[in-house]
């Protein structure tokens, strides 16, 4: 390490200003986020912040979002919930499951039942 690099521990406290948790409500790995349509200024923006919002113009999990950062996933928690508090992304759970099953099926089981 050279006399002029900080080191990666000193460039991560200054990407979330020492904070080791997001504010407001907590996300899990699997949480979609996806960029909201709108206007902002990109050189308002720091290039982590940039790089999230080209990531998820199509929803992505967060684990997704911190590998392609190449970031802690804390940090990368950090980075997402100040564009959420900014109102640039949207963070979501996932639908469970039981939740995602697709119309045709209840079209089939209406079917069913009306034949007997």
């Amino acid at each position: 390490m050279s006399g002029d690099d900080p080191g990666p521990l000193i460039r991560l406290y200054g990407l979330t200003g020492g904070r080791a948790r997001p504010q407001g409500e907590t996300f899990d790995l699997v949480a979609i986020v996806a960029t909201v349509d709108g206007l902002f200024h990109p050189g308002d923006l720091i290039p982590e912040h940039r790089a999230v919002l080209s990531l998820c113009r199509r929803p992505t999990p967060v684990a997704d979002v911190a590998a392609h950062l190449q970031l802690p996933l804390n940090i990368t928690r950090v980075i997402l919930g100040d564009l959420r508090r900014e109102g640039l992304v949207t963070i979501e759970r996932p639908a469970p499951v039981a939740q995602t099953i697709d119309e045709r099926i209840y079209r089939e089981v209406l079917h069913g039942l009306r034949s007997l």
